[in-house]
């Protein structure tokens, strides 16, 4: 990647667009893990995002699509990528219906959770604690105790990595388990509208603490991960698995099984995603000779 000449044209296209060079991923995951970017850009609108997205592609660069970080490994690096980021901005949040509001990919879920409160609309208490953006949650289909994303979602707004905006709606999502047809990185997210169903205020919230209860009492909030590491296998669940084979607590380097919660790989300081790839190999390979049961990342891997 030209680096100098992907710069200068980001800046050519779209003069308010901050672009940072060699900036450290580190800041911008919630692993606390990742060598600098060659360039990342904290895109603001939507408006950028496109300017961007059409720089890009007539250099012939495929960019890396970031949200809140918070489902991502990334290399020790130097990592030769453009980066860009959408929690920096797209944080448009509007009721826009009786019983629908719409919600800008740079959003976190759980401002949508409590908007959706604010307005007397049940339906995403389960996502208050996820701690991404409405358009990562889009990506991998995010869901926690039972809800998921394809519940709530009717449409889904996005600009294509030529910079054409389009939509989908309903089942053209392709929302499955942690996949829907954002997956693949060929169209980035850019709004989400969300139907819900009127509720009392009182019982939203009373949901919304229990389930943060639980969470606070069963996963280590306490240190940088990228939530769940493993995505469920058929006919188990990897925390299970994982726990049985006796790894919580499997440490190399600066990662480590939680002792808490054996679903969660976590960097217990100075944790590299070198530590963490050989950790989870080592979960992977252990498990399968253990169980028979091929466990498959969850984490989507930036390099």
């Amino acid at each position: 990647m030209n680096t100098p000449l992907l710069k200068q044209a980001l800046r050519d296209a779209c003069p308010t667009l901050e672009v940072l060079e060699n900036e450290p991923l580190s800041r911008h995951t919630s692993f606390r893990i990742g060598g600098p970017a060659a360039l990342l850009a904290n895109v603001k609108t939507e408006a950028e995002l496109a300017a961007a997205l059409r720089t890009a592609s007539r250099l012939g660069v495929e960019p890396f699509l970031l949200g809140n970080g918070t489902n991502v490994l990334a290399d020790d690096g130097p990592i030769d990528r453009l980066v860009l980021r959408t929690a920096a901005g797209l944080d448009t949040l509007e009721r826009t219906g009786e019983s629908e509001i719409t919600c800008g990919a740079g959003v976190t879920l759980a401002r949508a959770a409590v908007f959706a409160l604010q307005n007397g609309l049940t339906g995403l208490e389960f996502a208050h604690g996820i701690p991404g953006t409405v358009g990562g949650g889009m990506v991998m289909n995010a869901g926690a105790y039972g809800g998921e994303l394809k519940d709530v979602a009717v449409e889904s707004r996005y600009l294509t990595l030529a910079g054409e905006p389009g939509v989908l709606t309903g089942e053209a999502q392709a929302l499955t388990y942690r996949h829907s047809a954002y997956s693949d990185g060929d169209k980035c997210v850019t709004a989400a509208v969300f139907r819900l169903a009127p509720g009392e205020g009182e019982e939203i919230r009373a949901r919304m603490e229990q389930l943060a209860e639980k969470r606070r009492s069963s996963q280590p909030l306490d240190k940088p991960s990228a939530g769940s590491t493993f995505k469920r296998p058929v006919g188990g669940f990897a925390a299970a698995l994982i726990d049985q084979c006796g790894l919580k607590g499997l440490t190399v380097g600066g990662a480590q099984v939680s002792p808490k919660h054996a679903g969660f790989v976590v960097n217990i300081g100075g944790a590299t995603c070198a530590d963490v790839l050989r950790l989870t190999d080592q979960i992977r390979e252990t498990v399968l000779r253990e169980t028979g049961i091929a466990l498959e990342l969850e984490i989507r891997r930036l390099r």
